[in-house]
Formats: C-alpha cells, sequence, structure tokens
C-alpha cells in the first residue's frame, strides 16, 4: 500500500527517535514506517544501479527483503539486508526461502546505523531524506565506486549523479517515483 502525500507528509511530523528505542511493548522504534518499495521501483533501484553478478547488494532498513531476493533472483547477486524489525526479517527470511536464493542472500537483525556494510558494492535505501543524511558519513567511507540507490529520497547537499522517473508509477503517489544514484567518490589525499 502506498501512502498519500498527505499521509506520508503526517507520519514526517512524528518525532525520529534513535533507531534502538525500545517502544513501551518492547519492540524496536523505527527510524522510518514500514512502506516497501513497489515491484517497478525494486526493478527500477536495480536498473539505475547497474546490478551484476558479481555484487554485493545491501538494502539498508529492507522491511520484507524484496531488493536482496530481488537482485539474487533476477542476477545472481549476493545481499545482505538490514532491518531492526524482527518481523521483517522472519518475512525476508521466508520471502528468499520461497524464492529459492537463501544461499545467495542473508538478513540481520540490527540498526543500520551500527551495522558494517563495508563489504557492499551497491547500497539500496527506502528511508526518510533526514536518515540518509544520518548515514551518509557511512556511506562516503566505503569503497570509492560503491554505487547507492535511494528510492524516493535525497542525501541532501549530496547531488545524485543519475535520477530515473520509476516506469508504471503511480502518478498520484508521492512514494515510489523517482529513484536516485551516487557513487562514492574517490578520495583526495593520503590515507
Amino acid at each position: 500500500m502506498l501512502l498519500s502525500r498527505r499521509s506520508y507528509l503526517a507520519c514526517l511530523t512524528l518525532p525520529i527517535l534513535p533507531s534502538v528505542a525500545l517502544a513501551q511493548n518492547g519492540r524496536p522504534t523505527l527510524d522510518v514506517p514500514y512502506v516497501p518499495s513497489t515491484e517497478q521501483a525494486v526493478r527500477a533501484m536495480l536498473d539505475l544501479a547497474g546490478i551484476t553478478k558479481s555484487d554485493i547488494v545491501y538494502d539498508l532498513g529492507c522491511g520484507d527483503g524484496r531488493i536482496v531476493v530481488t537482485a539474487a533472483k533476477l542476477y545472481g547477486a549476493r545481499g545482505v539486508g538490514i532491518d531492526i524489525d524482527p518481523d521483517r526479517i522472519a518475512e525476508a527470511r521466508a520471502n528468499a526461502k520461497k524464492e529459492g536464493v537463501e544461499n545467495l542472500v542473508r538478513f540481520e537483525l540490527k540498526s543500520l546505523f551500527d551495522a558494517d556494510f563495508s563489504e557492499a558494492t551497491v547500497v539500496t535505501l527506502f528511508l526518510l531524506s533526514s536518515v540518509n543524511e544520518r548515514l551518509k558519513p557511512k556511506l562516503m567511507a566505503l569503497k570509492p565506486g560503491t554505487r547507492i540507490v535511494s528510492n524516493t529520497f535525497e542525501m541532501g547537499d549530496w547531488r545524485p549523479e543519475r535520477q530515473n522517473t520509476v516506469e508504471g508509477a503511480d502518478e498520484n503517489a508521492f512514494l515510489s517515483k523517482n529513484v536516485f544514484l551516487w557513487k562514492v567518490p574517490a578520495r583526495s589525499g593520503k590515507q
């Protein structure tokens, strides 16, 4: 289900709490409401990243695992999904098994801010711009040339190298209409 622009904007007014906080029921408090990428957006993201069999795709805030599962199924890429919600991780693992790609993907239950995704050749995101900004230092520290693809949300003053409109996207929806690509730049100076 896609959120209407009004519902989405209402979500933005909620305070963003630390990803390790627990709600009163002992469940983790999420930085971003769970809204899965549309199938069209998943394909557009993977196409924009130029996924190949040699890639290692990390999806931060992976939800039901559809991005890494699709990357494995269509391209033979390895993938890692990271999410703080145990229900989403269980669902992602079940989806990988259902699609027969559990040997190519794994899912980690942890905060994406604490996760090690340094082996990634591609990082996918469907987070809020404010969360992308918080992740930017970790993303910029990745190997030069690592591709970062975001559904809907940009990275502040870090301008994307490319932006594509998702073919078949719902004209009335605010989400999953545009995808953005960045590449980690080469580092200048001595390391």
